[in-house]
């Protein structure tokens, strides 16, 4: 079905334009029900999801290895997040990259128009997700793009502009693959199973998927009636978080209540998916 669709049910606004524009309340449609607002900051309360050292996961040092790996595994039980540092992707290439998409959404609306999306393939610069006319909407706006499979690349729809933007978003998403393609071969041992039992499950080196989503969340004259992106799950095998280091916005769902989590410099916060969890259940179900 939604590749019949070529268009939104009505006509997209720019969260980006809604904000500069000085309105002082927001519109009806981004206004979330009572029960999905979020809280004031004083009944927030800030946490350190588990921070794993991803060199010990390779280490010669066979304590060392098992203690991170032990480590892993408590936090997907746990938490089903942790934070990777000394991960082997590039800093300065990190902060370049989240550098150049400041650029991009400070471009002016028309430029940024030309690689507005479609919910047939939400590839593109967006605004919202999903066809249901009348839905509530985010205080957010995105960009989405594919890595993998090659056959869905198509760099044509990635921003020409900034200059830079389309080398850095390669060089980046392939420094990204890599680590998740360690990942899941760590994850296939917690397991129990083969290194390479989890990246064949997901289809092998040339079917498996890969992309990236940036989001953009403008200041809002009514923060505590609305969301930048609404609870969810996220569907994948999992997912690789780069905050702004100076906005701890990321919550996570633990035990019935709603945590903030601090962000760590030049660490990449790693969110287990739906189809690692079920495969999991799978596992020691069947066991």
């Amino acid at each position: 079905m939604m590749n019949c669709l070529h268009s939104w049910p009505e006509p997209v606004t720019r969260v980006q334009s809604l904000a500069a524009s000085g309105i002082q309340a927001i519109p009806e449609r981004y206004i979330k029900s009572p029960s999905h607002r979020p809280l004031l900051n004083d009944d927030v309360q800030e946490v350190n999801v588990p921070v794993i050292d991803f060199q010990n996961l390779f280490s010669g040092d066979r304590g060392l290895r098992e203690e991170a790996l032990c480590c892993v595994h408590n936090a997907c039980r746990e938490w089903g997040f942790f934070q990777v540092v000394n991960h082997g992707v590039n800093h300065e290439l990190m902060k370049r990259t989240c550098e150049v998409w400041h650029e991009f959404f400070n471009l002016p609306l028309e430029v940024k128009q030309e690689y507005a999306n479609t919910p047939a393939t939400y590839e593109g610069y967006g605004s919202r997700v999903g066809v249901q006319k009348g839905a509530s909407l985010d205080w957010s706006d995105y960009f989405f793009l594919h890595f993998m499979p090659l056959s869905l690349v198509n760099k044509n729809k990635w921003p020409a502009i900034p200059a830079s933007c389309r080398e850095l978003v390669a060089e980046y998403g392939s420094e990204v693959v890599r680590l998740c393609g360690k990942l899941m071969k760590l994850f296939s041992m917690n397991l129990g199973l083969q290194e390479d039992s989890l990246l064949n499950a997901f289809g092998g080196e040339e079917n498996v998927g890969a992309c990236l989503r940036v989001n953009y969340y403008p200041k809002c004259p009514q923060p505590d009636l609305t969301l930048g992106l609404s609870p969810h799950s996220d569907p994948g095998g999992m997912t690789l978080l780069l905050p702004d280091e100076n906005v701890a916005g990321l919550q996570v769902r633990r035990k019935g209540s709603w945590l903030t989590v601090k962000p760590i410099p030049n660490a990449f916060i790693i969110n287990i998916g739906d189809q690692i969890q079920v495969y999991d259940l799978i596992i020691i179900d069947t066991c």
